[in-house]
């Protein structure tokens, strides 16, 4: 584990000003330490000698002044440090958010045991409760490391200059803490890591909890799940004290070795001191610096392991970021425009996909052309890969094999890949089997994809999705919150309202994944109408078990998709 990790001084201005800030202190308070034991060992010297209080005055003034400055310094270097780390831990995470939500890739879908990417539950630990741990690698480590580069040289040298012998007690010494430190330090940080991986996995774990628990109490084994919560639980309980036991014992070990050396170091000054070869203030002043070459590098060490976890949270962190960064490869950056390329044709050439973690493929040597202004029924068995082939044109992952290919009206076929994920999802509109509503106002959750849409196409786009009969009928109309999960509407009203996100964002390719599914005949007939009027002069995908599907959307061309493995018709 590197002391000072570069790529986080790379990350924010914050963190090079949060350096340059705990230089500067760590420069002053060294020189505060100096001049606070010359005038303690003054002091005590000229006390001892029978001079009175008051000739003395100004120096335990200046004591008490010099205490008051350190403790200002401090307090405003560490209030700096927590700056800095809210900041570099708000870069961190709109980062990783930006590219786990911007690149086009599902990374839920995404987890392996050797280093892929986590899962949501992972992730969101990762971000919280992660990055957090980087307040004591800021606001106490850091400050600690500039201390113990700076102080112990500062006090060689006036201990030098007061005593050569002292210093040189005090330079074979030292040495050893950081030796010792070292040594600690790499038997700790694979227990760290490992105790920073379960932790993830207990987030990861709850949270599929939580999200399935309505499903876990219907199959009676939310019991089961709790069990192994509490197992992963106590594996995480184990790891964090065993981490913790080493921790002690290595302040233990450093403690007791610096206090040996103080010992030494106070042994050969006491004999000199009663044989006549040193004087009292010079003996007193070698007695108040040798402690304080010994504690910023014993803070280091104790200060070391309450922000391991921080740093390996970032270490995480950065590996994400650097994993998303290889997996993008280069792709043009988005300008913010709809990409003209969704208006116009569509091509799949062999495509296949099969998931991380997988030996059987979701999708296998699919060939399908889309012409502009089409609409495509995808039929098959489940498992065929009829959703897997929605999330390749939502760019949500990428063929393992074969090509997807558009062409804007009047151009050349172009490689999907090189047009930017945003700019392509801009001219989507997408309708989910389950879509997601959030605790906001319907409003809102309708011009989820077009943001600065009037409230009156709004009301329009409801209206188009036969969904403004209920939505007037809500308590606060379209300014009534919907609850979590949409929790105030049935599933045929979500689903209409999903239908209206679409109306509302006006893309020019529709995909919609089995809109109907689960819902009662009158729901399913009020979808259908809505849908037919959404694909009226646009390009669409339509993935049904649905029949009834083959009489509403009129003039759509069926494709069936066989099960991956098997040979079976395409079109018909």
């Amino acid at each position: 584990m590197k002391p000072l990790d570069p790529r986080l001084v790379r990350t924010a201005s914050a963190v090079r000003t949060h350096l340059a800030v705990s230089v500067l202190s760590g420069v002053a308070i060294t020189g505060l330490i100096l001049a606070q034991a010359w005038l303690l060992a003054h002091v005590i010297s000229e006390v001892f000698a029978g001079s009175g209080f008051a000739p003395l005055g100004w120096a335990v003034a200046a004591v008490a002044g010099i205490a008051l400055v350190r403790a200002l310094l401090s307090y405003a270097a560490e209030a700096s440090a927590l700056h800095s780390a809210a900041r570099t831990k708000s870069i961190l995470r709109r980062r990783l958010i930006d590219r786990v939500t911007g690149d086009g890739t599902v990374w839920t879908a995404q987890r392996g045991e050797d280093g892929e990417a986590p899962k949501a539950g992972e992730l969101v630990t990762l971000a919280t409760r992660g990055l957090d741990a980087l307040d004591d690698y800021f606001a106490r480590y850091l400050p600690q490391l500039v201390l113990a580069a700076i102080v112990p040289v500062a006090v060689l040298a006036v201990v030098f200059w007061a005593d050569w012998i002292s210093g040189v007690v005090i330079l074979v010494t030292v040495p050893l803490i950081p030796v010792f430190m070292a040594l600690i330090g790499m038997h700790t940080q694979n227990r760290t890591e490992r105790q920073w991986r379960l932790l993830s996995r207990l987030g990861g774990h709850f949270l599929d909890v939580v999200e399935g628990l309505p499903t876990l109490a219907v199959f009676r084994r939310a019991k089961a799940q709790a069990a192994l919560i509490r197992r992963v639980g106590e594996e995480h309980r184990r790891a964090t004290m065993g981490t913790l036991r080493i921790a002690f014992l290595s302040a233990f070990a450093l403690e007791l070795l610096a206090t040996l050396a103080v010992a030494l170091v106070a042994v050969e000054v006491g004999l000199r001191l009663l044989g006549g070869y040193m004087d009292y203030q010079t003996a007193l002043l070698v007695l108040i610096l040798a402690p304080e070459a010994y504690l910023p590098l014993r803070e280091v060490g104790a200060r070391f392991h309450a922000s391991m976890e921080g740093v390996a949270a970032a270490d995480q962190v950065f590996t994400e970021l650097e994993r998303r960064r290889t997996a993008d490869g280069g792709a043009p950056a988005p300008t913010g425009e709809r990409s003209p390329a969704t208006g116009g044709d569509l091509r799949l050439s062999g495509v296949s996909l099969t998931y991380p973690g997988r030996d059987l493929p979701a999708l296998s040597g699919v060939d399908l052309t889309v012409r502009s202004g089409e609409r495509v029924l995808l039929t098959g068995p489940s498992g065929s890969g009829k959703t897997t082939l929605l999330s390749l044109l939502l760019r949500m992952n990428t063929p393992s094999e074969g090509r997807v290919e558009v062409r804007a009206p009047g151009g050349a076929w172009e490689p999907l890949e090189s047009v930017p994920a945003d700019d392509w999802r801009l001219g989507v509109a997408w309708v989910p089997q389950h879509p997601y509503l959030f605790d906001v106002s319907v409003a809102d959750n309708i011009r989820l994809g077009a943001p600065d849409t009037p409230l009156e196409r709004v009301r329009e786009a409801a209206r188009l999705a036969e969904a403004d009969g209920f939505v007037s009928a809500l308590p606060d109309g379209y300014d009534t919150r919907l609850g979590e999960r949409g929790a105030r509407l049935s599933a045929g009203q979500r689903q209409r309202i999903a239908l209206a996100r679409a109306f509302c964002r006006d893309a020019p390719l529709v995909l919609l994944d089995e809109p109907t599914a689960h819902l009662d005949p009158e729901n399913a007939a009020a979808v259908r109408t809505a849908v037919d009027r959404l694909l009226r002069g646009r390009t669409a995908v339509i993935v049904a078990h649905d029949t009834g599907w083959a009489e509403a959307v009129l003039g759509a061309r069926v494709v069936e998709l066989p099960l991956p493995g098997r040979e079976g018709a395409l079109n018909r």
